[in-house]
């Protein structure tokens, strides 16, 4: 039996499994007995409402933290990459040098290899058992060192960190010189790079773009090993997960389904299970009453002590109150603005004189009753573009914002200006004026603040706590233009959902900067992508841009192909005229194939390009207000929306087929 084969089967077996576990704050359980296994490739979304305990169960299982009873066990040789919220950043070293580090394991089994070579030349007695012996240690140590990437360490090591965000440059800077939100990303890359048995990712999209998302969720779905993830990006979930472990009311709840598919499942559970404690409760109060009535009769004695026992012994059913909760408001009605909300021309801004350009000659129009996104990878411009529509930064240019344009702006960081010494309530009354004072704690009540809640000091609240009331200063005032940067950063799934309902009804323009696909998705009509300084302006929601994007990778792919299959230079080979000519012909005929397929891509493209514009000048009229009395017209939008998915999937088909022809024009040539 082959050493490899060792180790890949006892990964294989590797399983964990969470026994009986029990850990209380505060005198409260937060979870109670609770069990289940992780098994090997197992893909699982931990979900619960905010302060259930999933933080708590992934340091748990990674021994950061200890139960107060039960315990978690695994085979000794299975190895946990664990990525919390909270972390504590190395410095001294810059992006590569830091990456690197997670190849330790790598490095010592490099020492012992050679290690165990020098053993080998020192020796001589080649037959004899303590030589094999040395000999399996050595075919072992190399063979781990393979699969842990000890012989392309450099070459993964950029590869993920690209995949990540990075660019090549970023590599030889100080890590010290990063945000937070980027020194997460190293230590991620760090825990990929690891390849561990089983992953724990605490929250891992916090700080992560579109595109770097999309590629961890490729890299998480092809792993040989188990994931276990905290996350309130549904899409996330949905395409990493095929379990889903609910922690409610200090148990466990185990679906064999992705979340979307577990949220229809759990309503059915919880409609059972608000119907089984209703019945519980009747049966209780039916037994006391019973108790009360008879206690004192000496000829119900045995009735009423049994009935005692039997109330004893009922292992009580309870329902997670919050999950009765419901945040719904409705923004105030936008006063309206003229047509023109905001527009740049040749807009520039940097930072200084010998600091990179930022945005370069930027030409945007938001028209009234616009709902968009601004999407693109971090640093690209983004919060920076939304600064300047507010005011907050020198330009050059031109910035003009439009006639009785109100603003109201929610900052990424807009937790962080709140003034943590002042209460919930204090928080909205101190900056409300004239009648909405009277409405401030029917404010809060829609943002889950009721009770005692709104004389709680800020610098006790969630983090979730905190954006909610951010968001709640934006009711104070009627806005015509709402300016939302990462606005569901710190919001759970359901808080997210009621907000995007929210934004969908309302009736004033909205920009906002997100990277939560599933919030994005049908809320908005047009994107912005932000890249090399720029922006390009994509017509239609957030799915066909994405598909779009795909596309254009795979278009890049073909013809980089296509120019691999052009004949080189070759030096000349002697060969017979028959078997020349007959090359020659099968030549003529692939360049033939691929020369009339490249016409359908360019016919598929031209198609595409007009699509979008009748879509765009459709979707100009929606927004202008003016009434559409063209009975053919809302059809002939949605005929040309669907059209244009099926274009885009044709031109995809034409280019793979231009990447096969031109790979069989590669073989013939060789």
């Amino acid at each position: 039996m082959s050493a490899i084969y060792l180790i890949k089967n006892s990964l294989r077996l590797a399983m964990i499994s969470i026994n009986n576990l029990t850990i209380s704050f505060t005198g409260k359980d937060l979870f109670k007995n609770i069990s289940f296994v992780i098994n090997p490739k197992d893909r699982i979304g931990l979900t619960g409402k905010n302060g259930a305990g999933k933080s708590t169960l992934l340091k748990i299982i990674s021994k950061e933290t200890e139960p107060d009873k039960g315990g978690v066990s695994m085979p000794s040789e299975t190895t946990i990459g664990y990525l919390p919220q909270q972390i504590v950043y190395p410095e001294g070293k810059n992006v590569i040098e830091e990456t690197l580090t997670a190849f330790s394991q790598v490095n010592s089994l490099k020492e012992e290899i050679e290690k165990l070579n020098s053993q080998l030349l020192e020796r001589e007695d080649y037959h004899s058992g303590e030589y094999l012996k040395i000999i399996d240690k050595l075919h072992i140590a190399q063979e781990k060192f393979t699969m842990l990437g000890g012989d392309t360490s450099q070459a993964d090591t950029e590869k993920v960190l690209k995949g990540l965000g990075f660019l090549q440059s970023d590599f030889t800077r100080s890590v010290e010189t990063f945000s937070g939100g980027w020194r997460m990303r190293i230590e991620l890359a760090k825990i990929l790079l690891k390849r561990p048995d089983v992953f724990l990712l605490d929250e891992p999209t916090n700080h992560l773009d579109i595109e770097s998302i999309q590629w961890l969720e490729d890299f998480l779905k092809d792993y040989h090993g188990a994931v276990v993830l905290i996350s309130h990006d549904r899409t996330f979930l949905d395409s990493i997960t095929k379990r889903t472990i609910e922690i409610s009311a200090g148990k466990i709840y185990d679906y064999k389904a992705a979340y979307s598919e577990y949220e229809i499942l759990r309503v059915e559970r919880r409609e059972q299970q608000f119907s089984a404690f209703t019945n519980q409760q009747k049966m209780i109060k039916d037994t006391k009453d019973f108790i009360n009535r008879f206690r004192y009769q000496a000829t119900k004695a045995v009735q009423v002590q049994s009935r005692i026992k039997q109330l004893a012994k009922v292992e009580r059913i309870e329902i997670d109150e919050e999950d009765f909760s419901n945040l719904s408001f409705r923004f105030p009605p936008a006063p309206r603005s003229g047509t023109l909300v905001v527009e740049t021309k040749n807009l520039t801004q940097r930072y200084g004189e010998n600091l990179p350009t930022v945005l370069e000659n930027l030409y945007l129009t938001i028209e009234r009753g616009e709902k968009i996104a601004f999407v693109g990878k971090n640093g690209q411009g983004k919060s920076t573009l939304v600064k300047l529509i507010i005011g907050e930064l020198e330009y050059e240019g031109s910035l003009k914002v439009g006639h009785n344009v109100k603003i109201g702006y929610y900052a990424q960081n807009q937790d962080e200006h709140l003034d943590e010494n002042k209460t919930v309530f204090e928080t909205l009354d101190d900056v409300a004026v004239g009648d909405v004072r009277t409405k401030i704690r029917d404010i809060l009540g829609q943002f889950l603040f009721g009770g005692e809640d709104i004389d709680k000091k800020v610098f006790v609240l969630s983090g979730g706590e905190r954006a909610r009331l951010a968001l709640a200063k934006l009711m104070l005032e009627p806005y015509n233009l709402l300016i939302l940067d990462e606005p569901t950063n710190h919001l759970d799934m359901r808080s997210k959902d009621i907000l995007k309902q929210a934004l969908m009804n309302y009736d004033g323009t909205l920009a906002v900067v997100s990277h939560d696909r599933h919030f994005l998705q049908d809320l908005v009509g047009k994107i912005y992508e932000f890249a090399d300084k720029t922006i390009k302006q994509h017509s239609g929601d957030i799915q066909l841009f994405l598909q779009k994007k795909q596309l254009d990778k795979l278009g890049n792919i073909a013809k980089k192909n296509i120019l691999k299959a052009k004949p080189e230079k070759q030096k000349s080979v002697a060969k017979s005229p028959a078997n020349s000519k007959e090359i020659y012909q099968r030549r003529k005929i692939a360049d033939k194939n691929i020369r009339r397929i490249q016409k359908k891509v360019e016919q598929a493209e031209k198609e595409i390009e007009d699509l979008e514009n009748k879509i765009q000048e459709a979707e100009k009229r929606l927004a202008s207000g003016e009434e559409i009395k063209d009975g053919t017209f809302y059809d002939e939008f949605e005929a040309n929306k669907k059209t244009l998915i099926v274009k885009m999937t044709d031109w995809e088909i034409y280019n793979q087929q231009v990447e096969e022809l031109g790979a069989e024009k590669e073989k013939i040539r060789s």
